[in-house]
């Protein structure tokens, strides 16, 4: 039989995890059932359960093997069949139809939304059918009254229990996937630093607090040199290296008020609370010597890199651009001046390399 690969074929892994837990738990309720008919005197009853047992241990086998879709189509046919005999035998009373509710949430997460609401018209043609039915025919095995109530409670507990769990982990699934967005909305996918837009929207946010209480607020705009040369001669996935090794550097780099993004291709920008000029000069030298002595290993050969700096200090009351415009002039400058360097920029004293 074709393999169904969830990590090839389908987006939602943690859903066969989730089943596959779904079917050891199932199975142990299974064998519970079982020593329960036993002792209630019910040996039709307590061998289904054991073929039922062993369904679900095929069906466990079948995921791990990744068939998913016939491990849950095992799994319909075994809850299909179970809560059907279950509900003749005992009676409506037991509970057993219960059972066939929790193929409700699993449709519309394991389906297509079509299929899964033809599956589930299904479903409740086969629910009210089977409640019409227990209306007209009295069980076939029927058990005392007090067992039937112990059997029914057991079953609500299960059923309470499974729901519980499904409701976990949709919450889990959603929070995650939120997480998830949130990241890609605010990261460089390749850098994992923050992204441009993401950036100004933190330094707008710092700026309007440096506003209302002035402190010391550096820029740092930093560049890969000759980095198009980079990946003209080694190709774009030594470039995207650099770039990766590089970002890891620098955001290790940073203090933990610190923020840095991707500002676009390779170039970086720093923003830099509660530091004046000097501080961040002696910070930035520091990583400029760190970007030099690291190299990129491409077919034996090691690839320097080097990292040009520009540096300013926020202005109250400035618009970002000034200052960003600002740090770039002095980034040009170094750039300009041979690479390499630590600059600072005009009408700020101190400037060094």
């Amino acid at each position: 039989m074709q393999s169904d690969n969830p990590h090839k074929h389908d987006s939602r892994p943690e859903f066969w995890q989730l089943s596959m837990r779904c079917c050891q738990l199932a199975g142990s309720v299974d064998v519970a059932f079982f020593l329960i008919f036993l002792t209630l005197g019910s040996p039709v009853l307590a061998w289904i359960n054991v073929i039922s047992v062993a369904m679900y241990v095929y069906a466990y086998r079948a995921f791990n093997q990744r068939r998913n879709r016939f491990a849950v189509m095992l799994i319909r046919i075994e809850v299909l069949v179970h809560a059907g005999l279950g509900t003749v035998l005992v009676g409506w009373e037991s509970g057993f139809h219960y059972f066939l509710l929790m193929f409700i949430p699993a449709l519309f997460v394991s389906m297509r939304a079509r299929g899964a609401w033809i599956l589930a018209a299904c479903l409740w043609a086969y629910y009210v059918g089977l409640d019409v039915l227990m209306w007209f025919v009295q069980p076939l095995q029927p058990i005392s009254s007090n067992a039937l109530l112990a059997v029914h409670l057991f079953n609500l507990t299960v059923v309470f229990f499974m729901f519980s769990y499904l409701a976990l982990f949709y919450v889990i699934t959603v929070t995650r996937a939120h997480k998830s967005l949130a990241r890609m909305a605010t990261t460089d996918s390749l850098t994992g630093l923050f992204n441009r837009r993401h950036m100004i929207a933190l330094t707008e946010k710092e700026l309007a607090r440096h506003n209302r209480k002035p402190i010391n607020l550096t820029l740092m705009l930093m560049d890969i040199d000759h980095f198009k040369q980079i990946n003209d001669e080694y190709g774009h996935d030594i470039g995207d290296r650099v770039l990766d090794a590089v970002s890891h550097l620098l955001k290790c780099s940073m203090r933990e008020q610190d923020f840095i993004g991707r500002w676009g291709g390779e170039e970086f920008l720093a923003i830099l609370p509660e530091t004046d000029v000097d501080q961040a000069v002696a910070g930035a030298e520091r990583i400029r010597q760190a970007v030099q002595a690291q190299a990129i290993e491409s077919d034996g050969k090691k690839i320097g890199v080097t990292l040009s700096i520009g540096i300013t200090q926020y202005r109250a009351e400035e618009a970002l651009s000034n200052a960003i415009a600002r740090a770039d002039h002095a980034l040009y400058k170094g750039k300009s001046a041979g690479r390499n360097r630590v600059e600072l920029a005009l009408s700020e004293p101190g400037r060094t390399r």
